[in-house]
This record gives C-alpha cells, sequence and structure tokens, in this order.
C-alpha cells in the first residue's frame, strides 16, 4: 500500500508487480531516471553561481538555439542509462537521430527504449523561472538481442508503458505513471532522496485556468480564437485566468493540481503545432489521461497520431477533461 513520505526506492518495489511486464528491468530504468534528474537538478540550482547559462552556441535539430544547461542535462541522462546497461536505445530531442546502444553481453535481452526532452523550457533558464525534464517509455517492437530500429521508436502513444517529468521548481518533483495512476515525487535536498508527496495525483474534471501564449492568437486557427474569447468573456463561472509560464513541464503541472488546459495549437507560423509528438505530447497525453485528464490534436487523440518522424510536430490541447471537450468543440465548429 502506496504511503506518503514512501521513499521513490520503496514506491518502486512495493509496486512493480502492478506492472503487466514486471521484471525489475523498467524499475531499473525508472530508478536510473531519479539518478539523473538528481545530478541535473544539483547544476540547475547553481546555475547562477557557475559557467553553465546562457547559449551554448549550437542549435539542435530543431533549429533552435542550445543553451548549455540543455547539452549538460542531455549528456547526463544518456550516460546514466547507457553505463547502468537498462535500455537498448534512446532518443533525445536535442539529438539528430536515435541511439542504439550495443550492449558488451551477446545475450543483452534489453527490452525497453526511451524518448527524452532533457531540459524542456530552457529558455526560462537565464531568469531562474522553472525548467523540466520529459521522458517516456516502450517496449521494443523488434527482436530482443538485435540493433534497435527506427520502427521502435515510431510507436504510437498509447503503447506508452511509462512516462513522466521532473519539474525543477521551488522545489523538484518527479512525476510519473506506469499505467497505473500518477505518482508525484518531492525531492529532500538535505539526504537526496525522492518522497511520495502527491499520491494518486488527478486532473479536476474543470479548472478555470487556461495556458497559452496569447502572443500568437493572430496566427491561431478560428476555433482557438473562439475558445479564447469563450475563456475570456463574463459569466458565471468565467473569465477564466490567463496563466502562461513557457514551460510545458510546469504549466502542466500547475494545471494538473489545480484544474486548467495548455494550448500549443498549429498556426500559420508553425503549420503542424510546434511541439513535438514522441518527446513532449505523448508522454504528457499519457500523464493526463492516467490522472484523469485529456489529450488531444483538437480533434484526435494524441496517442492515437502515428508518428511518421523521430521529431515530428503535433498541434497539442491537454488538461482537465471538460475544459478540452469543450476546447475541441470550437474546433469542430469552425470547420464546418
Amino acid at each position: 500500500m502506496s504511503r506518503k513520505n514512501q521513499t521513490l526506492g520503496e514506491f518502486i518495489i512495493e509496486n512493480q508487480t502492478s506492472f503487466k511486464y514486471s521484471s525489475g528491468e523498467l524499475s531499473r530504468l525508472i530508478n536510473s531516471i531519479r539518478l539523473a534528474a538528481k545530478v541535473v537538478n544539483h547544476e540547475v540550482n547553481k546555475a547562477g553561481l557557475v559557467d553553465i547559462i546562457g547559449a551554448a552556441g549550437d542549435t539542435n535539430i530543431q533549429g533552435e538555439d542550445q543553451q548549455k544547461l540543455d547539452v549538460y542535462a542531455n549528456e547526463k541522462f544518456i550516460q546514466t542509462l547507457t553505463k547502468r546497461n537498462i535500455v537498448c536505445g534512446i532518443a533525445s530531442e536535442e539529438e539528430d537521430d536515435f541511439i542504439s546502444i550495443n550492449s558488451q553481453d551477446e545475450n543483452n535481452q534489453n527490452k525497453y527504449i526511451v524518448l527524452i526532452d532533457p531540459l524542456d523550457g530552457s529558455s526560462n533558464i537565464d531568469v531562474n523561472v522553472s525548467v523540466g525534464t520529459i521522458f517516456s517509455v516502450y517496449r521494443r517492437v523488434t527482436p530482443v538481442g538485435t540493433p534497435v530500429t527506427l520502427a521502435d521508436f515510431l510507436q504510437k502513444g498509447s503503447q506508452q508503458v511509462a512516462a513522466g517529468y521532473v519539474v525543477y521548481g521551488t522545489s523538484t518533483m518527479l512525476v510519473y505513471t506506469t499505467g497505473d495512476g500518477v505518482n508525484g515525487f518531492t525531492l529532500n535536498p538535505a539526504i537526496g532522496s525522492f518522497y511520495l508527496s502527491h499520491p494518486d495525483m488527478q486532473f479536476p474534471e474543470d479548472g478555470n485556468i487556461y495556458s497559452v501564449n496569447e502572443g500568437n492568437y493572430i496566427h491561431f486557427p478560428q476555433g482557438i480564437k473562439n475558445y479564447i474569447k469563450y475563456c475570456q468573456q463574463e459569466e458565471e463561472d468565467r473569465p477564466y485566468t490567463s496563466r502562461y509560464i513557457g514551460s510545458l513541464v510546469s504549466d502542466f503541472h500547475r494545471n494538473m493540481i489545480k484544474g486548467g488546459i495548455y494550448l500549443y495549437p498549429q498556426s500559420s507560423k508553425n503549420p503542424n503545432g510546434k511541439l513535438r509528438l514522441l518527446y513532449e505530447c505523448n508522454p504528457m497525453a499519457f500523464l493526463a489521461e492516467q490522472a484523469n485528464g485529456k489529450s488531444s490534436d483538437g480533434f484526435t487523440r494524441t496517442m492515437d497520431v502515428v508518428p511518421t518522424e523521430l521529431h515530428q510536430r503535433v498541434p497539442f490541447v491537454c488538461g482537465s477533461k471538460n475544459m478540452v471537450e469543450k476546447c475541441e468543440e470550437f474546433m469542430r465548429k469552425a470547420e464546418q
């Protein structure tokens, strides 16, 4: 039985039998992410004191400027997952292609691949605003013991076996699911352990927060414009409060606790949307659905989208169930 103040390690051991592929491998994988998150958290917390803030001078595969801490976080997560011989493949938002991990052991039976956004919201680093890490875990679809292929990574979100995020904020939290609800663990920096602080996290079915970059309003499709106007109308339960941090992890985390909706739709500037399906949208959609929320592109369930490329972008609407359904209603009406 899960209990508050239980360590993450204790929770993993106690609950691994509820995972249908229980072999201990996934538990070791989550433990590896926990370890890397603690290392990255240490660097995030001293970013203002050392030469680790600011741009690294490179761009990633997305064409975005890489921050120094982006590069550091990417290296630490890849190193930790690779050296502990747990996964057979890794894909990162910061890498051009996936990484195939060939164990020295000819009988290597590793079955899991990880997709990761090592530092979401990294443009906020220099101004001391919350950032995060997002991860997604799948079982490989190609034969065990062979090198992974692109097919292992281009799976629908509904095939995820685990997903989660770490938010580096006023406190550092690791939130994850293995398909049996969502639980949040807060890091006690004094002793370096994560403790269960938010058991069985749930989105309220309704909320009064909408999170969207309204600076892009003029570029949004008509359905989204109409929904934003709906959120701003003076009614018995409205207007809603606008809250936008610019870090998906932080906005999602707040909305899950308080009730709200996050919107990053397609626009005339980004016709396919801007967020990455595999590194951002699918893991957050899995968490949302496990926490009584909902996620879609405005029309189609996020986790039903069939990926066609590693760095694919999609529109994203996610949050409290009734709010997402109302937004979808406006989208459908605008299309008629």
